[in-house]
């Protein structure tokens, strides 16, 4: 069991460190006032191949595994976690292609993504279904060898920006998960409404919008799912995506642990700095082993997904964990800045605005919990014996 990172995932590491530092963290705070798309930057990070990490090399792509993707996911956040969640939806949206896509769609899509500057988007959620994606009322009707969508689909992240869309719809709201099928949209196409951008808590670097779609003709080669398998498709991507979400959510708090060390080291009270006195060690004590495990959680769940493994428990873990350490830890910034931590003047006011959206999207914690509590009480091996069997023993 070796837990060290490799000579190129170091490389990657301060590479996207020193891109972050230099690129992200300068702009964090006009981008978060001004609610603007972080275009310029996220094109500088396709120039330097920080942009679509997870294309295989066949497609023209770098082959970043998912612990690799964690890697510079958690740079990025560190500096901003809005900016972080704008460069990274391009892995998102062009996961379902990854995962599924036949050779001609990923020729083609994958392609483009890499040899031209192309956002790419991933639609599954509505205005009335988040979560619940079995829940889906887009419709998708058959016509031919081709579909028809007619539906809206809301919280689409670069949405307003994207060159494609990957849309989950369904052929039959009742026949839930069975009917969904899944469909490679170019937001140019007859029909697509692109919504404007909804004005959010935190994360305001990033883009969100509704997406309106009104007799959607979808062509035969841009069928990316039959009907039953576009749930699947979804949810092995979102088993792909969601330790990057852990990652998101332990550079968050870390920038909120590195941000309250410096203060505690110089901000004086009652004679000397408020890191001597215990109860401020041991609120920052508590930020860095929470911090620790979170990163490690996640670089499991990461691993096994690099491994071919089924990674849909410890992905769960990793993002409730890591999410709620989020926002422990930027409540607890604001609590050692005191005053200062509940003005915009330091940085961790945006970093608790921005951590709430962690313990929701992309399955909300409520919804890990579920997956997690079905595995332990239907699946879980025992190691001791049942303690019915020792009563009578």
């Amino acid at each position: 069991m070796d837990f060290m990172l490799s000579d190129a995932q170091k490389a990657l590491q301060k590479k996207a460190r020193e891109f972050a530092i230099r690129e992200v963290l300068p702009v964090a705070q006009k981008y978060d006032a001004s609610e603007e798309f972080p275009l310029p930057v996220i094109k500088k990070a396709w120039e330097e191949d920080l942009l679509n990490l997870a294309i295989p090399t066949k497609y023209g792509g770098l082959g970043y595994g998912l612990l690799d993707s964690c890697i510079v996911v958690e740079e990025m956040s560190s500096a901003c976690p809005g900016i972080a969640t704008s460069i990274f939806d391009n892995n998102l949206g062009a996961e379902p292609i990854i995962i599924g896509g036949n050779e001609e769609q990923k020729q083609r899509i994958l392609g483009e993504l890499i040899n031209d500057f192309k956002l790419i988007a991933f639609a599954t959620s509505e205005a009335s279904m988040g979560s619940d994606v079995a829940g889906m009322k887009c419709r998708a009707e058959k016509d031919g060898d081709e579909y028809i969508l007619n539906g809206n689909k809301f919280w689409i992240t670069n949405g307003g920006f994207a060159d494609y869309i990957t849309v989950f719809a369904t052929v039959d709201p009742e026949k839930k998960h069975k009917g969904i099928a899944a469909f490679i949209v170019d937001s140019k196409s007859e029909g697509v409404r692109l919504g404007k951008h909804i004005p959010k808590l935190g994360q305001r670097a990033s883009n969100t919008v509704a997406v309106g779609l009104k007799n959607v003709r979808i062509p035969k080669e841009n069928v990316l799912a039959k009907p039953g398998r576009g749930f699947v498709l979804a949810m092995q991507t979102f088993a792909h995506t969601r330790p990057a979400i852990g990652a998101f959510a332990v550079g968050c708090a870390r920038s909120a642990m590195e941000y309250s060390i410096d203060y505690a080291n110089k901000r004086e009270a009652f004679g000397r700095p408020i890191g001597n006195y215990q109860m401020i060690q041991e609120k920052i004590a508590n930020m860095y082993k929470d911090v620790e495990a979170a990163r490690l959680l996640t670089y499991k769940a990461a691993w096994e997904a690099d491994q071919g493994m089924d990674n849909n428990l410890s992905s769960s873990i990793a993002k409730a964990f890591a999410s709620d350490v989020a926002m422990n830890v930027t409540t607890e910034a604001i609590q050692i800045f005191g005053g200062y931590g509940y003005l915009r003047t330091y940085p961790v006011e945006k970093l608790f605005r921005d951590a709430k959206l962690y313990q929701i999207y992309e399955g909300t914690s409520e919804i890990q919990r579920i997956v997690i509590s079905r595995f332990v009480m239907k699946q879980y091996e025992h190691a001791l014996p049942s303690v019915f069997k020792r009563d009578r023993d």
